[in-house]
């Protein structure tokens, strides 16, 4: 096996390896892209140059042991977004090998922050999908030995490829294999699947031979085993620790909680279990014991000692040092970040990000309920509220920021109500008792209270629009101003509120009319006026009645995801005059032949930027970014085109500020730079930048306007502006304007205008790049007639 691949974001690969292929992203965004992964789960850790490597759920961390600097290493910088089992740090090559649950295995090299992705295994047809999984390393003499589900395979560390792969159960038969060790030049495995433990000869040359495996117990699943000087010790799933001699197993000791990492550090033999680390010498004589305390309440998972330190992995805490002949003090050592990867809802203001954990299934079940708080990210700083602190809301899902507020925020429970938060502190929580929100009725269990509550959006003037599945009037607003609370009924479109499942998104239009995503009745407006209707079957061209999210764009039209495709209601307006309403399949040409946008996809999410752009995420295709007419595709964000860690896109947000676009996926949250920020209200801040353009800036020339490092910026633009950017003599360079030169157009502009934003390759009417000088960036309102002058230094 000699496939592998490298993933490169920050330098050009000045060595090939034989028979390796070489992937990448057709183009270089990553410095428009951001993580933000959490760090409190650590799987495995490891030690070498002077530093501590921890993996968390699917990142790595490094703690400098001399300067206590913290780096990470994530999908920004080439991981896959899998899910890591466990990594090993090799000081002689001075790398570190990465080991996932579907069998990629990845290198960082540290010298170079290069990542070789090594897919062999993860592509080895002849080996099941659900058998792939990398368990453990084991460094001897260059080659990696690689404990997987399916049994070892050896990996030559100074050719960087694979040699041979040994089958080691009965007849030849694949067994997942827990960890390795080496003594005496014989190699140890200690095997799960009734495997017991198994040793060969190295110096034999013929491993691939199942027969030259010696069985050294009479089955059993055995978790690990490790060598400590001269002595060999294996861990068996009940409890047990072991001694090997003479090819007999020695029972030592028999642990409260099973042992979950056994490892060798200099010559202590390091045990850990989830309440417990133990550290013995070479003898068996325990040294020290670290335990969870009231202050530091999680599991181990992991640990290992440098310099008399000791690291313990925590499900958490990130990772606890203590000193090895004091371990009654903890220091907790982890980068910033927001307490899970599994974000179900999110939701930014200007600069700043919330983040709920609660959950319901795509059938509105709440159950089991969630107690997993909250985070937000405000001046790049994570904050991170535990259940305790939230008056015991559960599953909170939806988010509501006050834009005459932004301080007040709506946090939706789909249990308990809705909770607000002022200044990051939970204040009230609304219930049936205090507010008019009101408990689903079950009459077969009449004390059974649950007020699930979904999306909430603000209207222009600051009332709050909620929804409440499962009761008569699920429609409720809330004004936070006079504490006035109103609700409205379904009853004409559902007379049972129990037949339909749930309510999720919800978009407000620009003439106060409520589109409403529900799980059985399709799309469903609700009027200003009280009217009610629904948009929902085959006959109004609906390809399902299951819709998951709604958007209105700039042109007040809605845009609908449902789980078998996208649609669009163009006019909004009329909808609840026409007798026979329908929404419109949006037909791209692919190749010359028309095609149905997103036919049969699971759209999960869809936002509208600031330039009327849609951002669209689907279950397990990724992100789409769409021009405003759906008709061309700016991008196409995957997994192995961009850092997103997952193609299950759960949510999007867009913060109206600087146009960044948060993206949550099932395995993490990111975030990227499109550029397509909210138009203002007046010039009054419009400015451009960079100003002066420098020649070290390299900014100048490039012809894709969407990718913003490149090309000069105006921001703070109005919604429809003319703008002439002339030289200091008044020679017209080049001109824009709203609407019309956009970025997505297959025009190709120089100069462009999306939303709040525009944006100037530095190239004149002759498509040249213009010569060093003062320009002037004149900006016309065309609906305000409002001006301003700009200028502008470009110095070549």
């Amino acid at each position: 096996m000699t496939r592998n691949r490298i993933t490169m974001f920050k330098q050009t690969i000045l060595a090939v390896f034989l028979l390796i292929s070489i992937s990448s992203f057709s183009q270089d965004f990553s410095n428009l892209w951001e993580g933000y992964f959490s760090y409190f789960n650590v799987k495995d850790v490891t030690e070498g140059n002077d530093k501590v490597y921890a993996a968390a759920e699917n990142a790595i961390f490094s703690y400098d042991l001399l300067t206590n600097e913290l780096e990470t290493i994530t999908t920004i910088e080439g991981l896959s977004g899998r899910i890591i089992q466990t990594i090993e740090y090799s000081e002689e090559f001075q790398l570190l090998m990465i080991g996932y649950d579907n069998g990629l295995i990845e290198i960082y090299f540290e010298s170079n922050s290069e990542i070789l992705s090594v897919v062999d295994i993860l592509e080895k047809e002849s080996i099941s999908p659900g058998l792939k999984g990398i368990n453990h390393f084991n460094e001897y003499n260059g080659l990696v030995y690689i404990s997987t589900d399916y049994g070892i395979s050896a990996y030559d560390l100074n050719r960087l490829e694979f040699g041979d792969t040994y089958f080691i159960g009965n007849g030849g038969t694949q067994i997942k294999v827990n960890q390795t060790t080496i003594l005496n030049n014989e190699i140890y495995a200690a095997c799960s699947n009734n495997g017991g433990v198994r040793k060969a000869l190295l110096d034999m040359g013929d491993l691939i031979d199942y027969q030259q495996w010696q069985g050294l117990t009479v089955g059993g699943d055995y978790v690990s085993i490790q060598r400590v000087e001269d002595k060999v010790y294996t861990v068996r799933s009940n409890k047990a620790l072991f001694e090997v001699l003479n090819n007999n197993l020695n029972q030592l000791f028999v642990y409260t909680d099973l042992p979950i990492d056994t490892r060798k550090v200099n010559t202590n033999l390091v045990i850990t279990t989830e309440n417990d680390v133990f550290v013995y010498d070479e003898n068996f004589n325990l040294i020290e014991n670290a335990s969870v305390n009231s202050e530091f309440d999680t599991q181990f998972t992991t640990a290992t000692i440098v310099d008399s330190q000791v690291y313990i992995g925590t499900i958490s805490l990130g990772i606890l040092q203590t000193h090895i002949s004091n371990t009654n003090e903890y220091i907790s050592i982890k980068p910033d970040g927001p307490t899970s990867n599994t974000a179900f809802k999110i939701q930014s203001g200007i600069n700043d990000l919330w983040v709920t954990y609660g959950d319901y299934t795509e059938f509105f079940n709440s159950f089991p309920l969630r107690q997993r708080g909250l985070s937000y990210l405000s001046e790049e700083q994570w904050n991170n509220i535990p259940f305790d602190s939230l008056l015991t809301a559960r599953n909170l899902v939806d988010i509501a920021i006050n834009p005459f507020n932004p301080n007040q925020v709506f946090i939706s429970s789909f249990k308990d109500g809705i909770l607000e938060m002022n200044n990051g502190e939970a204040t009230i929580l609304y219930n049936q008792d205090n507010s008019g929100l009101e408990s689903l009725f079950n009459p077969n269990f009449p004390n059974f209270i649950g007020i699930r509550q979904s999306a909430s959006q603000f209207d222009a003037s600051g009332v709050m629009w909620t929804l409440t599945s499962k009761v008569k009037k699920p429609l409720k607003s809330y004004d936070p101003n006079s504490g006035q609370w109103q609700a409205f009924s379904f009853e004409e479109i559902i007379p049972n509120e129990f037949d339909e499942l749930g309510f999720g998104d919800l978009a407000l239009d620009a003439n106060g009319n409520k589109w409403i995503a529900s799980y059985s009745n399709g799309v469903i407006g609700y009027s200003s006026t009280g009217e009610i209707k629904k948009l929902f079957s085959e006959e109004q061209n609906m390809p399902s009645s299951v819709v998951k999210s709604v958007a209105i764009d700039d042109r007040n039209q809605l845009w609908i995801g449902t789980f078998k495709g996208l649609r669009v209601l163009y006019n909004t307006s009329n909808f609840f005059d026409d007798p026979d309403p329908t929404a419109s399949t949006i037909v791209i040409l692919d190749d010359g032949i028309p095609t149905e946008l997103l036919s049969n996809q699971f759209i999960t999410d869809i936002k509208v930027d600031g330039s009327n752009n849609k951002w669209v995420g689907t279950l397990d295709s990724g992100i789409f970014y769409f021009s405003p007419d759906g008709q061309e595709t700016i991008y196409h964000f995957t997994t192995s085109n961009s850092p997103l860690p997952s193609n299950s896109i759960t949510d999007i947000s867009i913060d109206p500020g600087n146009g960044r676009v948060y993206i949550s996926t099932s395995r993490g949250l990111v975030s990227f730079s499109s550029g397509g920020t909210k138009p203002e209200e007046e010039l009054e801040n419009a400015y451009v930048y960079p100003n002066p353009v420098r020649p070290e800036y390299n900014i100048l020339g490039s012809n894709d306007l969407n990718n913003i490092n490149n090309g000069i910026k105006i921001k703070g633009l109005t919604e429809n502006v003319n703008i002439k950017i002339t030289d200091i003599e008044g020679n017209l360079v080049t001109e824009a304007q709203s609407r019309v030169n956009l970025r997505s157009s297959k025009a190709n502009y120089n100069f462009a205008i999306d939303g709040g934003t525009a944006i100037w390759n530095g190239k004149n009417l002759g498509n040249n790049i213009v010569a060093s000088g003062v320009y002037l960036v004149l900006i016309s309102d065309l609906d305000s007639f409002e001006t301003k002058v700009l200028k502008l230094l470009i110095v070549r």
